[in-house]
């Protein structure tokens, strides 16, 4: 087999052959369940309603002074209490149910579900025309037992509370409607079925008519309804059906310019749902103008508003190359290059990976990277950052050696990538060692391009990265194995395998190696 064959033959294992950047992009799957963790820490999806809000009228708060001396904490007296006819008597048992559970530690939600009241505040729900203050105490009540565990918001979904909330949207009195979306919000946090069953009720139109004026809606009424937004828009097995939620978009892109920390929380958490699918989804978003303002939320001093954002930004990077230039066309790189020095580890792995879908893309787009200084600090995260952050950058680095040019890959080698990224060859993670091992592949073929892999071939034993890939031939998982052998029996077997190739100028700078393309190499080499 003659050497160009040979060449030939290992270039066909490049970790891009056959793949379009696209393809190459990672969208959030095998870290979903992470990530839903983090969420829980960012966004509760449900809460509970334990003080009125602030921004109650005495006219619709003037049931809380007729409240009876008597707090009933028997489950039973209370059922009793609600079957008499007399209306200060139902009154004060609701009011003694809504009390119990709005206390701050342990409700007694299964006590309150074991003695069969759920049924019975569902159907309290309709009391609209004869008595709102019972109606808005239970709507209290039913939310916060809908706030506690799956089987608990179950009972309340199979006592028929859902199409009944979605109702009270068109309550007269805003502080019943409040409670009704607070309710729904909880409803929907529980997972993808009680998702799917409030927006079958149709409740998203009649949420957006209530936003429809923000600037005269209260804010706390407006936190209220856009987190429960966000937990219609959220969960992904399966993803809610998509025409049923996307007509939150235009009113969210508006919500994005709202003065305060937790609307522009919720806001960017529900976008972030959103571009969390396919490019037509991500281009839903896009088409509302969203990134110039998302870009700026990157410079926010709220972690609370920094981290959702950087999560719609990185998801719309997993889209096509159109999408991600938009996103480094409204100069987001500068932003994102902060973050990577951030303190907060869960706000660098984002941003480490966001990078990481950019290097994924065209030449043009790794040279944004180039350009904005950050390979750099991918280096430092690779050296100095937690476990979870190294993983991103060294998919950062991979992708990168996967699409680069020739020179790309000379400025990335002089800044002493190579030391770094073996030492990752250290880790017990044996996904993050085989991404590891593609890089090394990759810097190893594009340098024999130009002649170079015998200087990067010395790199790599040099700062003994090769004893480090020759161990790893023992390694118990078969594709480690497989990549490490192929390493070491394709470039370090035979020292005289190469010759007669013509190795162009190299220079030393200290004890590192200077690579140097030669003036014959082309800036995008071809097969």
């Amino acid at each position: 087999m003659s050497q160009q064959d040979d060449l030939y033959r290992r270039l066909q294992t490049f970790k891009n052959k056959g793949k379009n950047s696209e393809e190459m992009r990672r969208r959030r799957n095998e870290i979903s369940i992470e990530l839903r963790k983090a969420r829980k820490n960012d966004q509760l999806l449900k809460k509970r309603n334990i003080v009125l809000e602030e921004h109650l009228s005495e006219d619709d708060i003037q049931f809380s002074d007729q409240a009876s001396a008597t707090l009933l904490v028997n489950p039973q007296q209370i059922l009793q209490e609600f079957q008499s006819r007399v209306r200060a008597t139902r009154l004060n048992a609701v009011q003694s149910v809504r009390k119990i559970l709005s206390r701050q530690k342990n409700p007694p939600i299964n006590s309150m579900i074991n003695a069969g009241l759920v049924p019975i505040l569902v159907q309290l729900l309709d009391f609209e025309n004869e008595d709102a203050d019972i109606q808005f105490e239970t709507a209290w009540a039913l939310t916060n037992i809908a706030s506690g565990t799956s089987e608990q918001t179950k009972t309340v979904i199979d006592a028929g509370a859902i199409p009944k909330f979605a109702a009270l949207l068109n309550s007269s009195y805003p502080h019943i409607v409040e409670q009704a979306v607070w309710a729904l919000g909880n409803i929907a946090g529980d997972g993808p079925e009680a998702r799917d069953l409030v927006l079958n009720q149709g409740v998203m139109p009649l949420l957006l008519r209530l936003i429809e004026s923000e600037s005269a809606c209260p804010v706390s009424y407006l936190r209220n309804i856009v987190w429960t937004i966000s937990n219609l828009c959220r969960n992904k097995k399966p993803p809610p059906e998509f025409n049923a939620v996307k007509p939150c978009i235009p009113y969210l892109s508006r919500l994005l310019y709202y003065d305060d920390n937790d609307v522009l929380s919720d806001t960017c958490w529900a976008l972030s749902y959103l571009t969390d699918g396919t490019n037509e989804k991500i281009q839903a978003v896009v088409d509302q103008n969203v990134i110039p303002r998302l870009v700026e939320l990157l410079g926010s001093s709220t972690t609370t508003v920094v981290t959702p954002a950087l999560r719609v930004i990185g998801n719309i990077v997993t889209g096509n190359d159109e999408q991600t230039d938009a996103v480094v066309e409204a100069d987001a790189l500068p932003k994102i290059q902060q973050l990577l020095h951030s303190t907060k580890n869960n706000l660098v792995k984002e941003a480490a990976w966001t990078i990481s879908n950019i290097t994924a893309g065209t030449t043009e787009q790794i040279q944004k990277i180039i350009d904005a200084n950050i390979l750099g600090d991918i280096i430092n995260v690779l050296k100095m950052g937690d476990f979870k952050s190294q993983r991103e950058a060294v998919w950062a680095i991979t992708n990168f050696t996967s699409g680069c040019s020739v020179f790309q890959l000379f400025t990335f080698l002089n800044l002493k990538l190579i030391p770094a990224f073996c030492n990752m060859l250290n880790t017990k993670d044996w996904k993050t060692i085989c991404v590891v091992l593609d890089g090394i592949l990759n810097i190893l073929q594009l340098s024999e391009k130009v002649g170079e892999h015998i200087n990067v071939s010395i790199t790599i034993e040099e700062c003994g990265g090769l004893d480090k890939i020759e161990e790893l031939q023992n390694h118990q998982n078969d594709q480690v194995y497989s990549k490490a052998y192929q390493i070491v029996e394709t470039y370090f077997s035979d020292p005289n395998r190469e010759e007669g190739v013509v190795i162009p100028e190299s220079t030393t700078n200290g004890d590192s190696i200077m690579f140097t393309a030669p003036d014959s190499a082309t800036d995008k080499f071809s097969f």
